[in-house]
């Protein structure tokens, strides 16, 4: 996965691809899809929702610029594999679940693989986590229509946020907080499940 579909594509960061090979995927998806939990596109994990295409998790991880003790605000934990990539790289991880079944599934498969600094919330992205704020870095993996403005409030100063944005047309946005003020870009076209 890492060599076929991540370092001969832009993803260049050593630390991203050091994490994406040391997060074991097959654990975090159903039996019935571990033979494909390798394989370069997304995978349903039930309740409607999917695991991201490892290229996806990747650039997005590339995009967030983690260093070691990084806060972050992940919305949509899902199966929690994303979860376990910024464990990886040494980030201090808040990570909020609407589908209780997932936020369950999700907790048992990282603690069982004992992935540390990870905090998890039955809660919906919308409300964000205010009482861990401020994020360095803040992460969706769903898609809003637009950015939810607790969010921003929420970014620290010098902090950025990646996530999809849109409804029918989706593409990545990518917010950095400096001086109070927020720049943003948008980047490349995708479809996540809906943030709701």
């Amino acid at each position: 996965m890492v060599e076929e579909q991540l370092r001969h594509r832009d993803i260049t960061d050593a630390r991203v691809l050091a994490a994406m090979t040391a997060v074991p995927r097959h654990e975090f998806v159903p039996p019935e899809h571990r033979e494909e939990a390798y394989a370069d596109g997304p995978l349903p994990i039930g309740f409607g929702q999917t695991i991201s295409q490892p290229y996806i998790v990747a650039w997005m991880t590339q995009e967030l610029g983690i260093s070691a003790g990084s806060r972050v605000l992940e919305v949509g934990t899902g199966c929690g594999y994303q979860t376990a990539v910024l464990s990886a790289l040494g980030a201090d991880v808040y990570s909020v679940e609407v589908v209780p079944e997932l936020a369950d599934i999700a907790r048992t498969t990282l603690t069982r693989l004992g992935y540390p600094h990870i905090h998890l919330r039955l809660g919906s992205g919308y409300d964000g986590w205010p009482e861990a704020a401020p994020f360095d870095r803040i992460l969706l993996t769903a898609a809003p229509p637009a950015v939810p403005a607790v969010l921003i409030d929420e970014l620290a100063d010098g902090g950025r946020l990646v996530g999809p944005i849109g409804a029918d047309a989706q593409v990545i946005e990518i917010i950095d907080k400096r001086g109070g003020r927020t720049i943003r870009r948008t980047s490349i076209p995708v479809r996540f499940v809906p943030m709701v």
